[in-house]
C-alpha cells in the first residue's frame, strides 16, 4: 500500500474524531479519540519524549485511517465500539468479557414470572442485579419460589389456562398453578408478587414474620414435616439478609472500583502473550444500599500507563457492555475523560451518573477494602502464574542451556503417521515460551508417494515447510523460524532435518527426541551425541508434552482422512481398479479383508471385473507391504 505518512499527517482534519493505527500486516494496533484529529495524531509523529509503549507502537505504523464525528462524546462511542471489535494490541484491554445474571420478574403479564435473565431489556419488567453469581442467582429464584410459589413457565396466560397439564412445580408446590383452569385466586397471586418484589428488594423482616407464623401454626397442628419446612426456609433468607448487609448509607446504587498492579521485572513486558497479569480491577457492586456482589478483572496490555489511565480505559470499556449502569461510580483517582464519561454513561441511563473520588468517610473505606482485595487478587494470580512459568519459560530455558543455546523460546516439533503407508500425514507443532501454540500449527499431505518410507516423508514436509520461509510476509507463521527443531526420532531423523536447511541454506539447530526400548525418551539426540537428561526436570517433561502433542496432532489429522475413505484407499491404488470395481467388489465382499482372501475365480466371477483386473488384485495383496491392512 502506497502511504506516505508525512503527506497524509497534513490533510487531517482539526475536528473530533476516532483514528486507527494500522501495522505492516494491516491489522489495527492502536484506537484512539481526538477533540482535534489534526493535533493529536501528529503528537505521535513529533520529535518529543514518549513513552517506551508509544515508541514501540509508532515503529510499527504503516499507515492510519481516522473517522470524523461532531463531538469528542460521539468520538468517545465509537472508539469504545471499534476497541470491543477490534481488541488492538496496544490498547489497554480488558480481558474479561463477562455477562452478568439478572432476577427478572414480569410485571407486566397479568400472572407475572420469576426468570433467569442475563440481559436487561427495555421491556417493562422489573430487572433485580447484577448479580455475579450465576448459582446464587437460580438459588434465590428457587427460595422465592418455594416462598412465594410463583410460576417460571414460558405459558402464555390466561390464553392457556386450562390447555396444559400442570407442571411438577405445582405438584411440589412451588407454583399456585395459574394455568389450571380453576385457578381462581388471581388476587393471593397479585400479594405473592407483591412480596416476592419486596424480598428482592431486601425487606426481609414481614417474610421472616410471616415464615414464623406459619411454622408455629403447623406445629401446634402437629404438621411436624410442614413446621420443619418453613423452618428452612427462615434459615434461608436469612443466609441471603446476612450477605445483603448494609454497606453504605442512602441506599444508593454504587460501583467501587479500585485498582493494584504488580511492579514488572526486566524483560517481563517483552512478550505480550507471557500470561503475566499487569492490572487487577475490583468492582464492588452496591445495590439499593448493599453489597450485592464483587467481580475482579484482568488489564493487560499495559505497558508504562499509569493507574489513572488503566482506570479510564477500563470505564470506557466496562460500561460500554454492562446493560445495568449504576447512579454512582467511585473510583481510587481522577481519570481524563470523567466529565465526557459522565455526559455518555447519563445519557445511556436515562438519568444523572456521577464518577466521584472519594476522600473520605465510609465510602474513601470501601474503595481501600475493593484495593486490598484487587491487592489478594493479584499476588494470587502472579504466583500461579509464576508456577506455571516453572513449566513453561523455565522447562524452554532448561532445554536452551542443555543444549548451549542462547533460547529455545520457539520450538517446532514434526511427526509423520500412516498405516502400510497409506494416506501418510505430516503433522507440524509450535511451542513458544513452552506453551503450546495451535494456532501455527500445519497439516501437511504427503503428495511423493514413497509409501511407508518415513525419512522420505519427513524430508518432503520440511522442505515444504521451509521453503515458505522465501515470503516477505514477516506476520506469517511459516516465516518466523524457530529456535530449535525437535524431531521425533534420534540420529536418523536429525540428520534428515539438517540435509533439509543446509539445501535451503537455513541455520538452525536440530534435536533429535531418544526413545528406549519401551518407546519411551530417555534422552535428546544433538551434536552427534546422546545427551542424558533428568527424567524429573521440567525440561524433560516439556520435550515429552511435545512429542506427545506431535503424535496426537498427527494421528487426529490420519484418522480424520482415514474415516472418510480409509476402506477404499487400499482399493485405489490397484492399477486396473477404477470407481465402478471397487464399488463392485465391496458390495460383493463387505471389506478389504473379505476381498484379500478370496480367490482368483471369485473375483473374476463379479460381472464388473475381469481375469486381468481380479489378478491385479491378487498380485497387489500378495506384496509384502500390503498383506496386513
Amino acid at each position: 500500500m502506497d502511504f506516505n505518512i508525512e503527506e497524509e499527517l497534513k490533510k487531517l482534519p482539526k475536528s473530533p474524531g476516532v483514528y486507527l493505527m494500522h501495522g505492516g500486516d494491516d491489522s489495527i494496533i492502536y484506537i484512539g479519540k481526538a477533540v482535534n484529529l489534526f493535533n493529536r495524531v501528529h503528537s505521535y509523529f513529533r520529535k518529543t519524549n514518549k513513552s517506551a509503549k508509544i515508541l514501540r507502537m509508532v515503529d510499527q505504523i504503516r499507515y492510519f485511517e481516522y473517522i470524523v464525528t461532531d463531538s469528542e462524546l460521539e468520538a468517545l462511542v465509537l472508539e469504545c465500539n471499534l476497541i470491543k471489535e477490534h481488541r488492538p494490541r496496544y490498547n489497554t484491554m480488558l480481558k474479561d468479557d463477562k455477562t452478568y445474571p439478572y432476577i427478572k420478574v414480569t410485571v407486566a403479564e397479568e400472572y407475572p414470572r420469576l426468570l433467569f435473565s442475563r440481559q436487561m431489556k427495555k421491556d417493562k419488567a422489573k430487572y433485580f442485579g447484577p448479580y455475579t453469581s450465576a448459582g446464587s442467582v437460580r438459588d434465590t429464584i428457587e427460595l422465592v419460589s418455594r416462598i412465594f410459589r410463583l410460576r417460571t413457565c414460558s405459558r402464555v396466560l390466561p390464553k392457556d389456562q386450562g390447555k396444559e397439564r400442570v407442571c411438577l412445580n405445582y405438584h411440589i408446590h412451588q407454583c399456585m398453578g395459574p394455568c389450571r383452569e380453576d385457578f381462581g385466586d388471581k388476587e393471593a397471586y397479585t400479594q405473592a408478587v407483591r412480596g416476592a418484589l419486596d424480598f428482592l428488594n431486601g425487606s426481609y423482616a414481614p417474610i421472616l414474620k410471616m415464615l414464623k407464623e406459619k411454622m408455629e401454626k403447623a406445629s401446634e397442628e402437629m404438621r411436624f414435616e410442614d413446621a420443619a419446612g418453613y423452618r428452612d426456609l427462615m434459615e434461608s433468607v436469612k443466609a441471603v439478609a446476612e450477605k445483603q448487609k448494609i454497606t453504605s448509607s442512602g441506599g444508593e446504587d454504587r460501583d467501587v472500583i479500585a485498582l493494584s498492579r504488580g511492579e514488572q521485572e526486566i524483560g517481563e513486558r517483552e512478550n505480550e502473550d507471557s500470561g503475566l497479569i499487569d492490572v487487577v480491577v475490583q468492582v464492588f457492586f452496591i445495590r439499593d444500599g448493599r453489597l450485592i456482589g464483587r467481580d475482579h478483572f484482568f488489564m493487560n496490555h499495559i505497558n508504562a500507563a499509569s493507574d489513572a489511565e488503566i482506570l479510564n480505559d477500563f470505564v470506557k470499556q466496562f460500561y460500554s457492555g454492562t446493560p445495568f449502569i449504576p447512579k454512582e461510580i467511585m473510583m481510587e483517582c481522577e481519570i481524563e475523560d470523567r466529565e465526557l464519561l459522565e455526559e455518555y454513561l447519563s445519557g445511556k441511563k436515562g438519568s444523572r451518573v456521577s464518577v466521584t473520588v472519594p476522600l473520605r468517610g465510609q465510602k474513601e473505606r470501601m474503595i481501600e477494602l475493593a484495593k486490598k482485595n484487587a491487592e489478594l487478587i493479584l499476588s494470587n494470580n502472579r504466583e500461579r502464574i509464576r508456577r506455571e512459568e516453572g513449566r513453561t519459560i523455565g522447562a524452554a530455558k532448561e532445554i536452551a542451556q542443555l543444549l548451549g543455546l542462547p533460547n529455545a523460546d520457539r520450538m517446532e516439533s514434526y511427526d509423520i503417521s500412516h498405516i502400510s503407508g497409506f494416506d501418510s500425514v505430516g503433522s507440524m507443532v509450535v511451542f513458544e515460551r513452552g506453551k503450546a501454540k495451535h494456532s501455527d500449527y500445519r497439516k501437511f499431505r504427503i503428495r511423493s508417494g514413497v509409501g511407508n518410507d518415513d525419512y522420505a516423508s519427513m524430508k518432503e514436509v520440511l522442505t515444504r515447510r521451509f521453503t515458505h520461509h522465501s515470503t516477505d510476509n514477516e506476520y506469517d507463521a511459516f516465516n518466523r523460524l524457530p529456535d530449535l527443531i525437535l524431531m521425533d526420532g534420534g540420529r536418523g531423523q536429525v540428520n534428515i532435518a539438517l540435509e533439509v536447511l543446509s539445501s535451503l541454506e537455513i541455520n538452525i539447530p536440530v534435536a533429535g527426541l531418544v526413545k528406549d526400548d519401551n518407546h519411551r525418551t530417555r534422552g535428546i539426540w544433538y551434536g552427534n551425541e546422546e545427551l542424558p537428561v533428568d527424567s524429573r526436570s521440567e525440561g524433560f517433561k516439556l520435550m515429552t508434552r511435545i512429542q506427545d502433542e506431535v503424535h496426537r496432532f498427527a494421528i487426529e489429522y490420519h484418522r480424520s482422512l482415514r474415516s472418510v475413505h480409509q476402506v477404499h484407499s487400499i482399493l485405489d491404488d490397484i492399477e486396473g481398479i477404477g470407481p465402478a470395481r471397487r464399488k463392485a467388489l465391496m458390495r460383493k465382499f463387505g471389506s478389504v479383508e473379505a476381498i484379500r482372501a478370496a480367490s482368483l475365480e471369485e473375483l473374476a466371477a463379479i460381472p464388473e471385473m475381469t481375469e486381468k483386473a481380479a489378478r491385479a488384485v491378487k498380485d497387489f495383496f500378495a506384496q509384502p507391504d500390503h498383506s496386513e491392512t
